[in-house]
C-alpha cells in the first residue's frame, strides 16, 4: 500500500468513521405498538440467525472489524504475552470416589482443560477423559462430571462449541472407554449417582424443532432416572409439572444414599421450592413448597435435613428440618445470621464448613452439627476460599485461595488439627509484588456505599492520564470476588489500572443487595457504575478520555445501558454477550427466566422501565458514543447473539459522523462463555486490549 494511503488510513482509524463506511445494515420499516406505545425494531431481521442476510452481514461485520483490528500495533505482542502467561500448569480441586483421586489438569495452553484421576494424591496420574480429543478445533468441552461412589464409572456431559446444550455418557475408569449410554437434550442439569452405582439422575427437556435448538424457548424441564445399560427412551420420568411450563428440577441424592433432593427452580429467582422423596421409592413431598425463600441443601444426619436459607436472614442462615416433623414450629436454627454473608455451607469430618463474604472477601468458620463454634481457618490474605468439599467421616478436605494478583494455590485442611498446608502452587510467570490492591467505598447517586477494588502498579501518580479499566456485572444475586486472571494480568502489566465494582443487584451483602438492583431499582445498578466512573475521574485515577467500562452478559446489558446514559462519561466500551433489546429478551431459550430479575416487558409498568434504559432503544442519531467493541459468538444459546447485533448495526447507524469507531466482533463455535476453547479466548482478549490500548 503506497504510504500516502497508509496514512489516510491511519487517521481514518484516529478520526473515526461515518455511517456509510459500516457494512450495510438493511432497516426495516417496522413499528409495532406496545402498551399504546409505537416501537420502532429496524434490524428485527438480524434474529433470524439462519437466514442468508443475517448470515453475510456477520461475514461483513467480521472483516470489517478484523481489517481495523490487524493495523493495532499492540496487537500481536498482548497476544504473545497472554500465551507466554497463560502457559503454566492449572490443577483443579482433587475428589475421592473408592480409593481414587479425580482433578482436572491443564498443561498451560490446551484449549480445555483434562479430566484425570489417580489411584492416590502420590501417585501419578493418567488421563481420564481429555475433551481436546473430542473435536480437531477443541470448542467441545467437558460440561460436568461425576464418579459413581465406587469411583469404578464416570458419568460425564459434553457441550459443543459453547452451547448451553449437553449430551451425557458414561466411563468405565479401569479402561477409559464408554458405554453404551449416551443422553441428549439435558440442560441446567445434575447428574448424581446412587449409592449402588447402578444409574444417576439428571434433568432434560423435549427435543426441539428442526433449527430451533439455539433460539427456541426452553420450557417444561423434566427430572429422570437413568439405569445403566437401558436405552434413554426407557429412562423412568421422576418429577414434571404439566401446569407449570417454567419449573425446573435439579436431583440431587444425599451421601447417605438415602434421599433425592429435588431442587425446583422457576427461572433465575433467587428464590426456589425443595421437594424430596426416598431413593428407593415412593411418592415425591413438598417439604418447602411456598417458594417464599432461598433454600440450598447443605447435607443430611439421617432424617435431619441441613439448608441454608435467606428465610427471615437476608444475609442468610443455616437451619435444620426433620422430616418426621416437617412443620415450621418444629425447624431448629443451627447458625443465625451475622452481620457477613453466608456464602456456603458444606459437611465434611463431622464439621460445618462456613464460606462467609466480608465485603467481598472470604471468610471461613467451621462449626460443629449444633452450630458451636470450632475453629476460624486462618486464610493468606485478602481473597476468595472456595472447595471444602468431602464426606462427613473425612479426616482433611481440600480447598483453594486466589487473590487479584496470586493466582493462589490448592490447600490441605486437616479437619482434627485446623492446620493448612500447601499441595500444589502453580508457577506463573508474574511478580505480585509489583502491584497493589486496593479497596474503596464510593457514594452512589442516593449515597449507598459501593465497594470498589483497584488494582495497578506500585508507585502510580494520580494525575489522570491512565489507562483504567472499570469492570462490573451488578445482577443474578451474583457476587463479584477477588480471583486471579492472566488477561487482567496483562492489563496492569501493561500499565492499566482495573477497577471491580460490587454493585447492587450482586449477592455480596445478601438478599437486599440484590433485590435492590432489580426489577424496577435496576436502575441502580447503573446509577452505582455511573458513580464509580465519577469518583475514579475525581480522584484522578483518570480521566473520561481514559476510561474504559467493561461486563459481560447482565454486564453487557450494564455498558450498553451506561454508555446510552452517559456517552461522554467513557473513553471506550467492551461490552460482551449482553441483554441488549429489554423488550424481547423473554421470546428467546431461557430470557423468559430473566423476568424475575428485570421485570416482565408484557407488563405495563415494567415495560416503561425496561424501554427507558434498554440499550438498543436507547440509541439516539447523531450522538458520539465512546469508541466500542461488541463482542458475542455463534452458538450462544442463553444470550442470544441477535441483541448484540441490531445493538451493533444501530449503533454504527446512530454514532456521531466522525465519531469512534463500532466494530463487532462474532466468534464462531462459541457460546456464551463457559467452555470456550482456550485459543480462541486469547485471541478475543488480545483484540479487546489493543482495542483499549488504540482508543484511549
Amino acid at each position: 500500500m503506497p504510504r500516502i494511503l497508509c496514512l489516510f488510513f491511519l487517521f481514518s482509524i484516529l478520526d473515526g468513521f461515518s455511517a456509510d463506511e459500516y457494512p450495510v445494515s438493511r432497516q426495516d420499516d417496522l413499528i409495532e405498538t406496545l402498551h399504546g406505545v409505537e416501537v420502532a425494531d429496524p434490524y428485527r431481521w438480524l434474529e433470524d440467525d439462519h437466514s442468508e442476510d443475517t448470515k453475510q452481514w456477520v461475514k461483513a461485520q467480521n472483516r470489517f472489524t478484523e481489517s481495523h483490528l490487524s493495523t493495532f500495533s499492540g496487537r500481536d505482542s498482548i497476544r504473545q504475552r497472554l500465551k507466554a502467561l497463560w502457559n503454566y500448569e492449572r490443577i483443579g480441586l482433587p475428589v475421592e470416589h473408592g480409593g481414587r483421586w479425580f482433578y482436572k489438569q491443564n498443561s498451560g495452553l490446551q484449549n480445555q482443560s483434562v479430566l484425570m484421576v489417580a489411584d492416590s494424591l502420590d501417585a501419578n496420574p493418567r488421563v481420564l477423559l481429555d475433551p481436546n480429543s473430542l473435536t480437531a478445533d477443541g470448542t467441545a468441552s467437558l460440561a460436568n462430571w461425576r464418579p459413581s461412589e465406587d469411583g469404578t464409572k464416570l458419568v460425564w456431559s459434553v457441550s459443543k462449541g459453547g452451547s448451553d446444550w449437553n449430551e451425557v455418557f458414561v466411563r468405565d475408569v479401569a479402561t477409559g472407554k464408554d458405554l453404551d449410554d449416551h443422553l441428549k437434550w439435558v440442560k441446567f442439569s445434575l447428574l448424581s449417582w446412587t449409592k449402588d452405582g447402578e444409574g444417576f439422575f439428571y434433568s432434560r427437556y423435549d427435543a426441539p424443532s428442526e433449527g430451533a435448538a439455539l433460539t427456541a424457548k426452553n420450557e417444561f424441564q423434566k427430572l429422570y432416572y437413568h439405569k445403566l445399560g437401558t436405552p434413554q427412551s426407557e429412562d423412568r420420568l421422576i418429577y414434571q409439572r404439566l401446569d407449570e411450563p417454567e419449573w425446573g428440577f435439579r436431583g440431587l441424592v444425599s451421601e447417605d444414599g438415602d434421599y433425592l433432593l429435588i431442587h425446583v427452580f422457576q427461572g433465575t429467582s433467587p428464590t426456589n421450592r425443595i421437594f424430596y422423596r426416598k431413593v428407593a421409592g415412593g411418592e415425591v413431598i413438598e417439604l418447602l413448597p411456598k417458594n417464599d425463600a432461598s433454600y440450598r441443601f447443605v447435607g443430611n444426619v439421617g432424617p435431619l435435613l441441613y439448608f441454608r436459607t435467606n428465610l427471615d436472614a437476608p444475609r442468610h442462615r443455616l437451619i435444620s428440618i426433620d422430616v418426621r416433623k416437617p412443620q415450621r414450629s418444629h425447624w431448629k436454627e443451627i447458625l443465625p445470621e451475622s452481620d457477613a454473608l453466608l456464602a456456603a455451607a458444606s459437611m465434611v469430618g463431622n464439621q460445618i464448613i462456613c464460606r462467609y463474604l466480608e465485603h467481598a472477601s472470604s471468610r471461613i468458620r467451621c462449626f460443629d452439627h449444633d452450630g458451636k463454634a470450632i475453629r476460624t481457618v486462618e486464610l493468606p490474605g485478602i481473597g476468595t476460599a472456595d472447595g471444602f468439599y468431602g464426606r462427613k467421616d473425612d479426616d482433611f478436605c481440600f480447598y483453594s485461595f486466589t487473590s487479584f494478583t496470586d493466582p493462589g494455590a490448592i490447600y490441605r485442611l486437616d479437619l482434627k488439627s485446623g492446620e493448612s498446608t500447601e499441595w500444589r502452587r502453580p508457577k506463573v510467570d508474574f511478580d505480585s509484588s509489583d502491584f497493589v490492591v486496593k479497596q474503596a467505598f464510593v457514594p452512589s447517586k442516593d449515597k449507598t456505599k459501593v465497594p470498589i477494588f483497584i488494582i495497578h502498579k506500585r508507585g502510580l501518580k494520580l494525575d489522570g492520564s491512565n489507562r483504567t479499566l472499570l469492570y462490573g456485572y451488578g445482577g443474578f444475586n451474583i457476587s463479584q470476588v477477588p480471583y486471579f486472571s492472566v488477561s487482567r494480568a496483562v492489563w496492569i502489566e501493561r500499565g492499566g489500572v482495573l477497577v471491580v465494582a460490587n454493585l447492587r443487584g450482586g449477592g455480596e451483602y445478601g438478599s437486599k443487595w440484590h433485590k435492590s438492583g432489580t426489577k424496577l431499582n435496576k436502575q441502580n445498578v447503573f446509577d452505582d457504575f455511573i458513580a464509580a466512573s465519577e469518583w475514579l475521574i475525581e480522584t484522578q485515577y483518570t480521566s473520561s478520555s481514559k476510561l474504559a467500562i467493561q461486563g459481560g452478559s447482565n454486564g453487557g446489558l450494564l455498558v450498553g445501558a451506561c454508555m446510552t446514559q452517559r456517552p461522554e462519561l467513557f473513553g471506550a466500551c467492551l461490552p460482551a454477550v449482553g441483554v441488549m433489546d429489554m423488550l424481547r429478551f423473554h421470546k428467546f431459550t431461557i430470557g423468559w427466566a430473566w423476568e424475575k430479575e428485570f421485570g416482565s416487558p408484557d407488563d405495563p409498568q415494567h415495560f416503561g422501565n425496561l424501554r427507558r434504559y434498554s440499550p438498543y432503544h436507547a440509541l439516539k442519531p447523531g450522538t458520539r458514543y465512546p469508541a466500542t467493541l461488541i463482542t458475542t459468538a455463534d452458538h450462544d444459546d442463553r444470550v442470544v447473539p441477535a441483541h448484540s447485533f441490531k445493538f451493533a448495526a444501530r449503533l454504527q447507524k446512530c454514532q456521531a459522523k466522525n465519531g469512534p469507531p463500532v466494530l463487532i466482533r462474532i466468534d464462531t463455535s462459541a457460546g456464551h462463555g463457559a467452555g470456550t476453547a482456550l485459543d480462541k479466548v486469547i485471541d478475543r482478549v488480545a483484540d479487546q486490549w489493543a482495542f483499549l490500548e488504540e482508543n484511549l
